[in-house]
């Protein structure tokens, strides 16, 4: 694997204080994201300047330990970055939770090349990542089968298989896999990279959004992950350790995007606030639960805190509930949306067609709502 050899060196004093983190990041959205949304959307440009620039900033570096080139400050202001970011466009803010994914796995492991070598330098946005755990984690939950396979050899595994799409990953990029350990019951966690020997990236579908999210097929043919680059193997516990804060994170999503549907209904009331008194989902009613969902999300952070610990299995079935009830909130906050707007949202490429598109993704990303459900019954 290509990495570079030196690693970032964060001065505490330069560590920005929360609130200054989300207003930088404002800034950021405003001068480097917004004027690109279009462009991200309609014609799948990836935004790499401006995810290396928050990652600068700090946007993925607030779940990673000081001495590893971060805040130690918690899944907290990580979910409030993915928040801010999703409310202007939710392919970036996705983006900004893969990457934070897997900040989170490097933070968790207890192999130590990777939190000193490499996690300060996922930390910083020098190297972007992914995550590749749709598949393991539909496995687990018994949904679907294991797509890759792990062989011992000399130094490591041989991995083969193929994963359908992993998101925001590239020739340079890092992202998290998961393998069944051949002829056992165990599975393993690792490191992988694009570029690696072995491995092909296919970018061979279009999607109705979601576009500028260097989404891939990933096949491996013999591909070799030294033990410097593995997680855990096994992963069971590891697993437990990442899990909570690996989907919480992802409620900073549909936050942040129904933050935005109830904030161009109330543009909208401007002009049509007569007619639209009559729909369902007002974005009063609308706001009143998204605050609701937004402080019970934020507690839950706080709970999980900074990882490498198990949580209670209550405070999970509430990270699932949470997870649940923000794509709920999405599709129903999008879908008024578009009634609010009328005519005009039914044009090709506009704000509200997008918003409703995207919404479907928060719905659909793993876990997705009837795995979340599924999941939510079991531990009924």
């Amino acid at each position: 694997m290509q990495v570079s050899d030196s690693r970032p060196k964060q001065s505490q004093g330069k560590l920005l204080t929360d609130e200054s983190l989300m207003q930088s990041l404002k800034d950021a959205i405003a001068k480097k994201l917004m004027p690109n949304v279009a462009k991200i959307d309609q014609q799948g440009m990836y935004p790499e300047e401006f995810l290396r620039n928050i990652g600068e900033l700090g946007a993925y570096g607030q779940i990673v330990s000081v001495e590893h080139g971060g805040t130690g400050r918690g899944v907290l202001p990580a979910l409030k970055a993915i928040e801010i970011v999703s409310e202007t466009c939710l392919s970036t803010g996705f983006m900004a939770w893969c990457h934070n994914a897997c900040s989170w796995y490097l933070q968790n492991t207890d192999n130590s090349f990777l939190r000193e070598q490499i996690l300060p330098q996922v930390a910083s946005g020098k190297l972007l990542a992914g995550t590749g755990l749709s598949n393991p984690m539909k496995h687990f939950a018994g949904i679907e089968k294991i797509k890759i396979m792990a062989t011992p050899c000399d130094g490591g595994y041989i991995l083969n298989g193929t994963l359908p799409w992993v998101s925001n990953i590239g020739d340079q990029h890092l992202f998290g896999v998961s393998a069944q350990i051949e002829g056992t019951d165990n599975y393993l966690m690792a490191i992988a990279q694009g570029g690696m020997q072995g491995l092909e990236l296919k970018q061979d579908v279009h999607f109705i959004a979601l576009e500028g999210t260097n989404t891939f097929r990933c096949l491996f043919r013999n591909v070799f992950i030294s033990n410097d680059w593995i997680l855990a193997a096994p992963c069971d516990r590891y697993v437990e350790y990442i899990k909570p804060g690996f989907i919480l994170m992802q409620v900073g999503m549909g936050l942040g995007l129904t933050q935005n549907c109830i904030d161009l209904m109330r543009r909208v009331d401007n002009t049509k606030q007569h007619v639209n008194q009559y729909l369902d989902d007002r974005p009063d009613e609308l706001e009143e639960e998204l605050e609701n969902l937004r402080l019970k999300s934020y507690r839950l952070a706080e709970a999980i805190g900074h990882g490498r610990q198990l949580v209670g299995k209550e405070v999970l079935r509430e990270v699932i509930q949470s997870r649940a009830t923000a794509s709920e909130l999405s599709l129903r906050a999008s879908q008024s949306l578009m009634l609010h707007a009328g005519a005009i949202a039914y044009v090709h490429g506009s704000v509200y067609d997008r918003r409703l598109r995207e919404s479907y993704f928060v719905a659909m990303v793993t876990p997705a709502l009837k795995h979340l459900r599924k999941v939510l019954a079991s531990m009924s």
